[in-house]
């Protein structure tokens, strides 16, 4: 079973972590097959599953349901949950009144949030608590405004300087992992490097102690963007379009359904019924 300890484990023997989103059920049951680390239940809900152009808009509300979802179809993963945009921001008590109920209504392992040392109370008031916390450094989504878009984060020496020393403070705080979104590799080196704890990247090369990636993006479902980071591993969107394409043409000629999708019944009620309704 994997646990915060996997991660401590996996950094300690060099071994690279693997994670991906999920946010349903269905989605969980297939991952729950396979030997992944851990399932993120991101934010980016928002964008890929709610159609919206950020992340902002996500709840506590949206991501106890995704995550009670996938909880059921990974009864035994290791699952991490974003705490979404001002759930954690305005105080340390909110921190932790909002990640308490993500914890006990949803059945997360652990929480996920973003930002350095301008949120540190609130990550120490978590761990305080008992709550798993991951860390979430360079492109932070919910932070996409302050940064003019979604942008490469950490490319001048102040602002290396700064994430670097936002991830020694999560670690120093306690937190079990950190995330580091769209930053120069070599940057990432230097922080995977500097770190005890497993750094795991998104845009940031193959040096950091993991990866993860939207499982949309993986697979190959988002046909209208694609990030630079991005490799998918299956093209299931246009696979998928086609087989839908199948299907409408297959109604339309009744090829679909034929014997071997119906059900029989015995043919003196048949007739019994004709009989009835004068057919």
């Amino acid at each position: 079973m994997k646990t915060i300890h996997t991660f401590y484990d996996k950094k300690q023997k060099k071994e690279k972590i693997s994670m991906v989103t999920c946010y349903d059920y269905s989605t969980a049951r297939l991952l729950s097959t396979t030997d992944l680390d851990a399932v993120l239940v991101g934010d980016s809900l928002g964008m890929v599953f709610q159609g919206n152009n950020d992340t902002l808009s996500v709840t506590v509300d949206d991501m106890i349901y995704h995550t009670k979802a996938v909880r059921k179809g990974l009864p035994d993963g290791f699952i991490v949950t974003d705490m979404p945009f001002l759930s954690y921001h305005v105080s340390p008590e909110d921190a932790v009144r909002n990640g308490g109920r993500i914890i006990k209504e949803s059945g997360a392992s652990a929480l996920k949030l973003e930002g350095g040392k301008e949120i540190i109370q609130s990550v120490k008031a978590l761990i305080a608590a008992k709550i798993p916390v991951m860390g979430h450094l360079g492109l932070t989504p919910q932070s996409f405004n302050m940064f003019g878009g979604f942008k490469v984060q950490g490319k001048n020496l102040a602002a290396a300087r700064m994430i670097i020393e936002d991830a020694l403070a999560l670690q120093e705080a306690g937190v079990f992992s950190i995330t580091i979104e769209c930053v120069p590799v070599k940057l990432a080196e230097i922080i995977t490097q500097l770190s005890d704890i497993a750094i795991i990247g998104i845009g940031c090369g193959n040096c950091t102690d993991g990866q993860v990636l939207v499982i949309n993006d993986a697979l190959g479902t988002c046909i209208d963007m694609k990030p630079k980071f991005v490799k998918q591993f299956l093209n299931s969107g246009v696979e998928s379009i086609k087989a839908i394409e199948t299907y409408i043409s297959e109604v339309k000629t009744s090829t679909f359904p034929d014997s071997s999708h119906t059900f029989s019944i015995d043919e003196d009620i048949i007739i019994q019924l004709k009989k009835e309704f004068k057919l």
